[in-house]
C-alpha cells in the first residue's frame, strides 16, 4: 500500500522542486529561468495553510525520507454552470511529478485518485487537465478523455 497524504505548507519546496522535474520531463531540458519559484512556493504555503483553500496536494514520500518522491496539485474554479456541469464547478490537475528514480512504482496513480477523491467529496463532477504523452496513459486509466474543446491562451508581456 502506497503511503499518500495531504500537503502541508512546509511541503511547498519540494513541491516547487518537483515542478521543476515535470517541467524538464516535458520539455527536455528543465526551466531556463528560476524566477518564479519563489512565488511559488509563497503560494503553495498560504494557500495549504488555509482550510478553505480550493488549492490541495496529495504527496508520497520518499522512501528514505529524504523529500518527496511523487505530487499532484489541484485547484477548483467556479464558473457559471452549464448543462454538462449545473454547477459549474471545475477541477483543474496540474504539477503531477515524480522524481524520476521513483518511477513505476504507481505513485502518481496514487495522488491523483487521492486527488480525485478530495474534488468527489466537494462535489465536483468535471475535472481538466493537460496531459503529457507519458502521463496520458495513467489519465486515460482514471476515466479521463480528449475533449474537443481547443485551448488556447494570451500572456501579456506588459505585466
Amino acid at each position: 500500500m502506497i503511503d499518500v497524504r495531504r500537503a502541508a505548507p512546509d511541503d511547498a519546496h519540494e513541491l516547487v522542486r518537483l515542478r521543476e522535474v515535470m517541467h524538464a520531463s516535458m520539455s527536455g531540458d528543465g526551466t531556463a529561468s528560476t524566477e518564479w519559484q519563489h512565488a511559488a512556493r509563497t503560494t503553495l504555503r498560504e494557500r495549504l495553510a488555509d482550510s478553505r483553500s480550493t488549492l490541495t496536494a496529495f504527496v508520497v514520500d520518499r522512501p528514505d525520507g529524504t523529500g518527496l518522491a511523487s505530487c499532484v496539485v489541484g485547484t477548483i474554479e467556479y464558473r457559471l454552470g452549464g448543462p454538462g456541469n449545473p454547477s459549474g464547478a471545475t477541477g483543474y490537475v496540474f504539477n503531477v511529478a515524480t522524481d524520476p528514480d521513483m518511477r513505476r512504482r504507481g505513485f502518481s496513480r496514487a495522488c491523483m485518485e487521492a486527488l480525485l477523491g478530495w474534488y468527489r467529496e466537494r462535489g465536483v463532477v468535471t475535472i481538466d487537465l493537460r496531459a503529457s504523452a507519458e502521463g496520458e496513459p495513467l489519465y486515460a486509466a482514471l476515466g479521463f478523455v480528449r475533449t474537443r474543446d481547443p485551448a488556447m491562451r494570451l500572456t501579456f508581456q506588459d505585466v
